[in-house]
């Protein structure tokens, strides 16, 4: 067995239930988080712009992926659907998140929490995976 394969048994074999609430909650809020982005572009392509130095075509492109990354991810990890592929794709715009925020480290009710604990979370389910409650099983189907 390689690495990944271990990993995703030892994922399967040690995954209690609660945990599963806690990946739909993830995703519910990954995917309300994508939206808000979808709905506040403006204000989110001011933050990329003035934070960083890209052209505003990277810019864009930058704004968009965050969003629809969030909404598909949330989709991908309520379902249960490829969870591992959902985290690899929202770890990258987490780190970006915390080194935007990382100013506010040290004032009460930093911002920086939810990012940290969303990116947490995220590593968890990179490791852990599914679980049992999800809406399809490609193990049986292989």
């Amino acid at each position: 067995m390689n690495l990944v394969q271990r990993v995703e048994h030892w994922g399967d074999t040690h995954h209690p239930q609660w945990l599963d609430i806690v990946r739909i909650l993830l995703g519910i809020f990954l995917c309300y988080k994508g939206i808000d982005f979808l709905m506040n572009m403006g204000t989110m392509l001011a933050l990329i712009t003035n934070k960083m130095s890209f052209g505003s075509f990277s810019s864009m492109l930058m704004s968009n992926y965050i969003a629809f990354a969030h909404i598909l991810g949330g989709g991908l990890l309520i379902m249960g659907v490829l969870t591992r592929f959902a985290c690899l794709i929202q770890i990258p715009i987490l780190l970006g998140a915390i080194f935007f925020v990382k100013n506010d480290l040290y004032r009460p009710f930093s911002a920086v929490l939810v990012p940290v604990g969303t990116l947490l979370l995220l590593i968890v389910f990179l490791i852990v995976g599914n679980g049992k409650w999800q809406l399809l099983t490609f193990k049986d189907k292989v």
